[in-house]
């Protein structure tokens, strides 16, 4: 497959509904998941479920 079928495919594939790739602040979303991972590792080790 050429470079220029690929991009013709890639743009002609047909949308799911899904969310956008270039959709969003990344940085902020990667923040607020590591930090509720923090939490719940904090919640774990306080409660002595680990």
């Amino acid at each position: 497959m050429t470079a220029a079928t690929a991009a013709v495919s890639t743009r002609l594939r047909a949308r799911t509904g899904g969310p956008d790739d270039r959709s969003g602040p990344k940085l902020l979303e990667h923040l607020l998941g590591w930090t509720l991972v923090v939490l719940v590792a904090m919640f774990v080790t306080g409660a002595g479920l680990l």
